[in-house]
């Protein structure tokens, strides 16, 4: 028999495949990965940097979504915004990947170059350069919580008797659609005036 005419293991067939898995199940096992492609599991070995490296090509898949191109014009909080909406949809995309991606180290350096486009942004807007990092992570905080509260229920809380909280029935009458838009929103909004303030306090 002759070789397939398309290859059945390729770094982008196993990137899809596992990112497949982790948006039906939350994780993947490499011979999981294997079966779905009909191949042996040391030959997906042969193919990547083992589970770790895997796991760097579905960060950098889920990433590639991401726009940073903001970070090259307009004000530095403009762009800070653009890149934590355009974040959270590719995140929100994905939700079952965020605690497989956010416990293990960035190495995937496409994914590095977004970092190092935010630092740079943050750095020529004149922020002290110890400040940089926590406001780049508070951001990633604010954004990853955010879109796993894009994949949530819209209604989080069922009150089997109104009257034990009758405040929070209110509460919850008065939420119109779009509650986790307008909570990220508002969690922007203050996470950037915060930034302002702190920028200027530094000036």
């Amino acid at each position: 028999m002759g070789r397939p005419r398309t290859p059945l293991l390729d770094r982008e067939r196993i990137t899809t495949t596992a990112l497949r898995l982790v948006d039906e199940q939350g994780d993947f096992s490499v011979p999981q990965i294997a079966r779905a492609l009909g191949a042996q599991t040391a030959s997906v070995y042969h193919h990547v940097d083992g589970r770790d490296g895997i796991v760097e090509l579905l960060r950098e898949r889920v990433c590639d979504a991401i726009d940073d191109g903001a970070f090259a014009h307009g004000p530095w909080d403009a762009a800070m915004a653009a890149w934590a909406r355009s974040y959270r949809a590719a995140f929100a995309a994905h939700p079952r990947a965020i605690p497989l991606l956010t416990t293990s180290p960035v190495r995937a350096p496409k994914v590095l170059l977004q970092y190092e486009k935010a630092v740079v942004r943050l750095l020529d807007a004149g922020f002290p350069l110890p400040d940089v990092m926590p406001l780049i992570i508070a951001l990633e905080n604010l954004v990853l919580g955010s879109a796993l509260d894009m994949a949530a229920p819209e209604m989080m809380w069922e009150l089997a008797d109104d009257t034990a909280t009758p405040r929070l029935a209110d509460a919850l009458a008065a939420v119109t659609g779009g509650r986790t838009d307008a909570a990220f929103e508002l969690a922007l909004a203050g996470y950037l005036e915060h930034c302002r303030r702190l920028l200027a306090a530094s000036a």
